[in-house]
């Protein structure tokens, strides 16, 4: 078991649009970061995308539930996000699964995250997500 990871998820956990400059106590000033969306290179642009990420939620949260480190400074997070965005879903709030490959030394300098880009966004815009719903239905 890894403190590291928990350590991380922990701090991770806590951040929110008013601390956002603690990132720096997570990640390297080099830090890569990769999702489905975005790619991010450097603290001050990662910094940027957390504020935006957050000013454009009214509800964030991440759980964690699974804590893997498969090497020395490397290792991979389970999660559930959850969140609530007032232009989807309603305004109800969106669970979605994924995890994190995460490579570190003191702190983390790669970090990639893998999830659904649908079940995060694409399936809860008005238009499109009820085209992806037909999809679903005709290929399932």
């Amino acid at each position: 078991m890894s403190e590291f990871l928990r350590r991380f998820a922990r701090q991770f956990s806590a951040l929110n649009k008013d601390n956002l400059q603690s990132l720096g106590e997570l990640y390297s000033d080099d830090i890569h970061f990769t999702d489905p969306l975005h790619e991010v290179q450097g603290l001050a642009q990662l910094r940027d995308y957390f504020g935006e990420l957050y000013a454009n939620v009214s509800e964030l949260r991440f759980d964690f539930h699974g804590f893997d480190q498969i090497s020395d400074c490397e290792g991979y997070l389970r999660w559930v996000m959850s969140y609530r965005h007032p232009r989807l879903a309603g305004g109800r709030v969106i669970r979605v699964s994924g995890c994190s490959h995460l490579l570190w030394h003191d702190k983390v300098y790669r970090h990639r995250d893998y999830f659904d880009a649908g079940a995060l966004l694409y399936e809860h815009l008005p238009v499109l997500g009820r085209v992806i719903a037909w999809l679903k239905r005709r290929m399932g």
